[in-house]
């Protein structure tokens, strides 16, 4: 469980008039886990999150309350929910891996081609906001290096504020760029939480399409199509076909 600290900061951006009583319910929640009253906790934290609170520390006590009442759908859910926000805390990428022991299906994911796993890797290294500001300083050391390159007479420090400028110009490009690319996939609701116990993937969206596979409760679905109720999803395995909306729950 973490404290509430860290999530003060967040519920202030609500608003003063509701952050006052988003903190006592936090705190309240807090409390009823450590007594192990964990349904009570989970009420106390889907109010908090109703209205409109969100961090990464949110959802991870969240997911363990679920852990602890053996909702492990749930509680992957909102593992998966507090990874997206801050991918690299040890603590939720733990508790998301014994969580996903538990589940049924054990998918083995597709071998990625390697520039993409790269890619990935460097993605995944800081969050938006942690490339949102490297881009901007960035940007600062480029606009100081301009400054020197135009301003002085020295042919060595005119070469080497050069240089550096171009540097620091791919830089902010490429942290912009990783930072725009995190940002849509964080707002973009492509990846979803199986939420029941079994379930027939269809080959085309409807009740009378060919059953291709069936998955269980827990598995975790890219969302790769929409029509009306249904959803088309694919597997880290590479299968794909269709289920219905009231199946899945989004991260």
């Amino acid at each position: 469980m973490r404290k509430t600290v860290a999530i003060l900061f967040l519920i202030m951006l609500t608003g003063f008039a509701g952050a006052n009583d988003n903190l006592m319910l936090i705190e309240e929640a807090n409390k009823n886990y450590g007594e192990d009253n964990f349904e009570k906790a989970i009420e106390l934290y889907q109010k908090a999150i109703h209205n409109g609170v969100e961090s990464s520390e949110l959802y991870y006590n969240l997911g363990n309350a679920y852990f602890k009442i053996n909702s492990i759908p749930s509680a992957i859910l909102y593992y998966e929910k507090a990874e997206k926000i801050n991918p690299n805390d040890e603590a939720i990428l733990f508790n998301l891996q014994i969580a996903n022991n538990r589940i049924v299906d054990k998918i083995e994911q597709v071998p990625e081609i390697f520039y993409v796993r790269w890619w990935e890797n460097i993605l995944y290294t800081f969050t938006v906001d942690e490339w949102g500001y490297l881009s901007l300083i960035s940007f600062a050391i480029v606009v100081i290096m301009l400054l020197f390159f135009f301003l002085t007479n020295i042919y060595w420090t005119k070469k080497i504020s050069f240089w550096l400028g171009l540097v620091f110009i791919f830089i902010a490009g490429t942290s912009y760029l990783m930072a725009n690319q995190k940002y849509n996939s964080f707002i973009k609701d492509h990846q979803a939480i199986v939420f029941t116990p079994t379930l027939t993937v269809k080959s085309s969206p409807s009740d009378s399409g060919i059953d291709l596979f069936v998955i269980h409760e827990g598995s975790k679905v890219q969302i790769t199509d929409h029509v009306g109720e249904w959803y088309e999803i694919e597997l880290a395995n590479g299968s794909v076909g269709w289920i219905k909306e009231n199946d899945i729950q989004k991260i």
